[in-house]
């Protein structure tokens, strides 16, 4: 493959937020006196929007209701969530590589962009990426990369890098290659299902396919 643009997933594809995610969602159910959950609840639904997460756990809920756990969520991710972040091993070294083979790289996430910019930065990666593209409640990841394509992304030469079938399907729905990464939180079954055009198990394996 010899795109010229790479479109990073950030959770479970970069690297793995699974305690800062799994803390804050309970903070946020306990602050609402909802019992908390056992964490291995939360790990498969990593990567969709914040609010999927909270309906799945309690069920439908006013706009109120929502919108007070979404706050609540991040006043603890926002403090402490994001710094439990850990990088995949490697993935520093391989992001570097593609950008200074002259990709462009950017990052499409679910979570909002000044989190994401937070956690590349600490990791000592921002400056590889030339956008970072973050969501919101009720902003789906088909809906960003429409976005992006809208605003001068080319679908044509671009690819999608992530661990979750809602990776593979909204580049899918713009016209976007993809690719699945095993080590995050999509299982070998899920890949398969959401038939991404290659399906990796190390971050080393970008470099043997883009270089």
């Amino acid at each position: 493959m010899k795109p010229r643009t790479l479109i990073f997933d950030l959770d479970g594809t970069i690297s793995d937020p699974f305690e800062g995610i799994s803390k804050s969602v309970n903070f946020a159910l306990e602050s609402m006196s909802f019992e908390a959950v056992d964490p291995e609840r939360i790990r498969p639904m990593i990567g969709p929007p914040l609010t999927d997460i909270f309906e799945h756990l309690v069920g439908e809920l006013s706009t109120e209701a929502m919108q007070f756990l979404v706050d609540k969520y991040r006043e603890r991710y926002s403090s402490i969530g994001y710094t439990e972040n850990v990088v995949y091993a490697r993935m520093p070294e391989v992001i570097a590589s593609l950008s200074s083979s002259g990709f462009n790289l950017g990052i499409c996430t679910s979570k909002r962009a000044d989190y994401a910019g937070a956690i590349v930065e600490m990791f000592g990666l921002k400056d590889h990426f030339d956008f970072i593209d973050g969501g919101d409640v009720g902003v789906h990841k088909a809906d960003q990369i429409e976005r992006l394509v809208a605003n001068g992304i080319d679908a044509g030469s671009s690819v999608m890098i992530g661990d979750r079938h809602f990776d593979i399907g909204a580049a899918k729905r713009n016209g976007l290659a993809s690719v699945g990464v095993s080590w995050g939180f999509g299982d070998q079954h899920e890949l398969n299902a959401a038939a991404p055009d290659y399906v990796l198990h190390s971050p080393d394996e970008l470099l043997e396919l883009f270089l």
